[in-house]
């Protein structure tokens, strides 16, 4: 670098660089977020690792023997139910990691100039299970992501296209994949009918994750099949509730749905709600309706008679269609997101798309829910009928 003539050399710009850099690392690391989120997110985390957890604790085994041991006693119950959801070999390597990092114990030489840190040892095959646990988790979130594709697969990216009525739906697993189920297509009217109508089903598989995605991908292939069949909404509920009946495991995996057909000629809607959140109809007018005559979920009595319910549909009214993922949806107080501010946000819609409507709605539950963990499959489906 030349000189100044001062005896003064301009410093570099390493320094820059380097906290460039290191800002760019913080940025990759956090995604872009700040550190109140990352702390919500935190929180929300040890929330639902205690949760889990705590769920194979004997807690009124806990509440005897002296008070001042409790703490103790609850310590060792979580790590013994963290110990037993690690592979045999695993166990026998956190526990030997425990021993030394309690030890920590150092033997030196002297004479030799050789260290030996117990503690360093048992640092070092936390690490080495951390990495083992890494990879597992890898391995099984790339299953899911295939399965998660497949399940985009089993239901419609795009809305048919009806005239006079606009659908849109939105849905948000818990986790990867999902046991809630939205569809809309076009089937045969019941007998002597002319045209078509459109079936909208939206449907709730009792459990979460994996086990629900699989009986999901089940009653999408048997609603689509049955569907094709001639036959009224009632003969398409009792289908599929033998069907469900067949395969509940004796009524453990039951299914709620809503299925809703519109007959553009009649300018009305026949619908079942087989045990489901009774949807929102929301009148031109103002005026809330509530869709709840039906049955009984799918998949409990094969013999449940099913009996749909019909209503006139008018110009502008609007139908909401949701699971019960979107009520329940909890804040970091533990406080429901509930019916009731659903039909609160319902009722402030008059003309919006029923896109907008979906984004609103969304969007307020956002809000309220915060950095809050979700616990539950969210699926919510809008029809504005024009």
């Amino acid at each position: 670098m030349p000189s100044t003539g001062t005896g003064y050399t301009p410093p570099t710009n390493a320094g820059s660089r380097k906290r460039g850099g290191l800002r760019d690392y913080w940025q990759r690391v956090t995604e872009g977020l700040a550190i109140q989120q990352l702390w919500g997110q935190m929180k929300a985390d040890a929330r639902a690792t205690y949760s889990f957890y705590s769920h194979d604790v004997d807690w009124e085994a806990m509440g005897k023997g002296r008070h001042w041991k409790r703490p103790f006693r609850i310590a060792w119950a979580l790590f013994q139910a963290m110990l037993m959801k690690l592979t045999p070999a695993r166990r026998v390597l956190l526990l030997i990691a425990c021993v030394l990092l309690l030890v920590n114990l150092k033997f030196n030489f002297s004479d030799r100039q050789v260290s030996f840190d117990l503690g360093g040892i048992g640092t070092a095959i936390l690490f080495v299970l951390l990495a083992l646990e890494l990879a597992d988790r890898i391995t099984m979130k790339r299953d899911l992501e295939i399965a998660r594709e497949i399940q985009h697969w089993l239901v419609p990216e795009h809305p048919p296209a009806v005239p006079g009525v606009d659908i849109a739906f939105a849905t948000r697993p818990q986790n990867t994949v999902a046991g809630d189920y939205y569809d809309a297509f076009l089937r045969a009217g019941p007998e002597g009918h002319a045209g078509q109508s459109l079936l909208m089903v939206v449907a709730d598989v009792a459990g979460k994750s994996v086990p629900a995605a699989l009986l999901m991908a089940t009653f999408q292939a048997s609603i689509h099949s049955l569907a094709g069949r001639p036959g009224s909404l009632d003969e398409l509920a009792r289908a599929l509730n033998q069907y469900a009946s067949d395969h509940s495991l004796m009524g453990m995996r039951f299914t709620t749905a809503f299925l809703a057909e519109y007959d553009s000629s009649a300018h009305s809607v026949r619908y079942v709600n087989a045990g489901h959140n009774a949807p929102f109809l929301r009148r031109a007018a103002g005026t809330m309706e509530r869709l709840s005559e039906g049955g009984m979920p799918f998949g409990i009595d094969a013999s449940t008679e099913y009996r749909s319910e019909g209503v006139a549909i008018g110009s502008g009214d609007l139908l909401v269609i949701f699971t019960d993922g979107l009520a329940e949806a909890v804040n970091g107080s533990g406080e429901e997101y509930s019916e009731a501010r659903i039909q609160a946000r319902v009722e402030t819609f008059t003309q919006e798309s029923a896109a907008t409507v979906l984004a609103l709605l969304m969007g307020d539950v956002d809000t309220f829910v915060g950095p809050a963990r979700q616990h539950d499959d969210i699926t919510c489906m809008a029809v504005r009928f024009l």
